[in-house]
């Protein structure tokens, strides 16, 4: 990769699992941020080995971890809503990242036929016990054969985000709805912590994306976004981490300062800490 197009953004150290320090390069023609350099498939897996990979766990053992569970919870309900909102008649679900299948199996009992894809066997292990049914790849499906695909914080871990926004495309019904949440690099809470920003989760986020890069990432394979919405709580949880790498401890008082500033500001701004975007087809 020629990387002397791109502006360099940030310096990012991984401050969960590796401490190693990797480089944010911008494509500032559709303002994108990515992770360089990007570990091998081989390597990136070690990336992800850690009992406090919250997402890969139904952890309990702390009240930070109590408290993600409990707003989990309330954002499991939000999203079938939202996804009952944008698709009325309930078909094929495709879960892509499924974790450990809290929202397959709420949707499940809301009458979806679902399916999931999670890399991670301990996850995976975890969602199977709650009635999950997966496949391993993607490329297992028909063409045009799922009503909604969603990607709950997970677009920003694939390798090459051209090739999966393809596969979505190839994947979705004429009138099918894609689902997409993702942090926010022009949110309060990223600019006021810069390289302590718990979001670029550096080399696990391989990209970190705006409003503008999703809208022309999904513009090119003809898929119109349709909706862009906030995830309020993000900005809480993310501080809590951040001023963890920041100070060396949960500061709660001054994350839940940032978090509430973060979303105050972004009623104005529209940049809030991540957000859900609802695409659809263009040719519909």
């Amino acid at each position: 990769m020629d990387i002397s197009k791109y502006q360099h953004y940030l310096d990012v150290k991984d401050h969960s699992i590796s401490k190693e320090e990797f480089r944010l390069l911008r494509d500032e023609s559709i303002d994108l941020v990515f992770t360089y350099p990007q570990p091998t498939d081989e390597k990136l897996a070690s990336y992800y080995e850690s009992e406090d990979y919250i997402s890969h766990t139904d952890g309990k053992r702390s009240l930070f971890e109590k408290a993600y569970q409990f707003v989990k919870n309330i954002a499991l309900k939000k999203k079938l809503t939202l996804i009952n909102e944008f698709q009325q008649s309930k078909g094929q679900l495709l879960d892509i990242g499924t974790g450990t299948g809290d929202f397959l199996s709420q949707a499940k009992q809301n009458g979806w036929q679902i399916i999931g894809v999670e890399p991670n066997e301990k996850a995976k292990n975890i969602a199977l016990t709650k009635g999950v049914t997966y496949i391993d790849k993607t490329s297992e499906l028909e063409d045009h054969s799922v009503d909604v695909v969603t990607m709950w914080h997970v677009l920003e871990h694939v390798p090459d985000v051209n090739s999966q926004i393809k596969e979505l495309k190839r994947l979705l019904k004429p009138n099918g709805t894609i689902v997409i949440a993702v942090p926010n690099f022009n949110s309060y809470d990223a600019k006021h912590y810069g390289k302590f920003w718990a979001a670029y989760d550096v080399p696990r986020h391989l990209w970190h994306f705006s409003r503008l890069s999703i809208e022309k990432l999904f513009e090119r394979e003809k898929l119109q976004l349709v909706a862009t919405l906030p995830m309020i709580f993000d900005s809480y949880y993310v501080s809590l981490l951040s001023e963890k790498y920041k100070n060396g401890r949960m500061n709660y008082f001054s994350a839940m300062w940032i978090g509430l500033k973060s979303n105050m500001k972004a009623r104005k701004s529209k940049e809030y800490s991540s957000h859900i975007y609802v695409i659809k087809n263009k040719t519909e």
